[in-house]
């Protein structure tokens, strides 16, 4: 939903009317069901301090068990991209803002965008580790990795370039659905890699016993940038675990490229926006 102002999601090409959001949230509480996600967005034109606060104090009022808050991604060829102008700043004092009310409202923080009600209740059934567990991603755009791959379908930011991707996948028949044709086969490095991000950018940080018995040897050794982040005051080691500080979760952004291999900044260099 992005936020309860029309005119800072209008902004970002959206049509929606704050209306139909309270319209939904309040049928999707009527109907009972057990969790309520709501994503916001800051960093919106128009934004300021106040309305931000005031759309997480809306949301507040249907008490979901997550929120996540998202930064405005500025990405090329897009319509935010042209206007030239930079958010980071006004992006960071959004986010603690936005951080410290939901901590004061009675919610624990996940990782850098997501928060969770402390007294909702857990669900049922074995967790889900996404450091293990891998994920399928189902729809147009989603993505996928196991072990050994990450792949998605074909990733566009420009209105031509997503109708394309669109339309061949409503095209598409059951048997196209067999292969993946854009991803990459990751070697022990991004493995670890990978690993490395997927825990230490979530507040419980990354487990160096897990992370031993997966890959025979210590994290720090095989990424030594690791102990850069605690001489930083970026991250805290101890109890066999790596956690970023309030600090480092706020640059979550920033690290994750940070600890990026060579083979995959090469990657994104070459790689051509569309």
């Amino acid at each position: 939903m992005q936020s309860f102002v029309e005119r800072e999601v209008r902004a970002v090409g959206r049509a929606q009317r704050t209306a139909q959001v309270h319209e939904a949230l309040g049928n999707i509480r009527a109907a009972g069901v057990p969790t309520l996600n709501v994503d916001l967005i800051y960093g919106l034109a128009h934004q300021t301090p106040e309305s931000w606060a005031a759309s997480l104090r809306e949301a507040l009022v249907y008490a979901p068990e997550e929120l996540y808050l998202y930064p405005l991604y500025v990405r090329p060829l897009t319509g935010i991209e042209r206007t030239g102008r930079s958010w980071n700043d006004e992006r960071l004092d959004l986010y603690r803002a936005g951080r410290d009310l939901l901590l004061a409202s009675g919610y624990e923080q996940v990782s850098m965008r997501m928060f969770r009600r402390s007294d909702a209740p857990r669900e049922d059934g074995p967790g889900y580790c996404c450091q293990s567990d891998g994920m399928v991603g189902l729809g147009c755009g989603a993505r996928s990795y196991t072990r050994g791959l990450h792949y998605s379908s074909e990733y566009a930011v420009g209105a031509v370039g997503v109708r394309d991707i669109l339309s061949a996948y409503v095209a598409r028949t059951d048997g196209d659905f067999d292969v993946a044709a854009h991803g990459v086969r990751l070697g022990e490095d991004e493995r670890r890699r990978r690993f490395v991000l997927q825990s230490l950018l979530q507040a419980e940080g990354l487990d160096l016993g897990a992370y031993r018995a997966r890959f025979g040897g210590d994290a720090c050794a095989h990424l030594p940038q690791l102990a850069l982040l605690v001489e930083a005051g970026l991250a805290t080691l101890g109890g066999n675990a790596l956690r970023l500080t309030a600090g480092g979760l706020e640059l979550s952004d920033a690290i994750g490229p940070w600890l990026y291999s060579d083979a995959a900044r090469s990657l994104a260099r070459e790689y051509e926006w569309r």
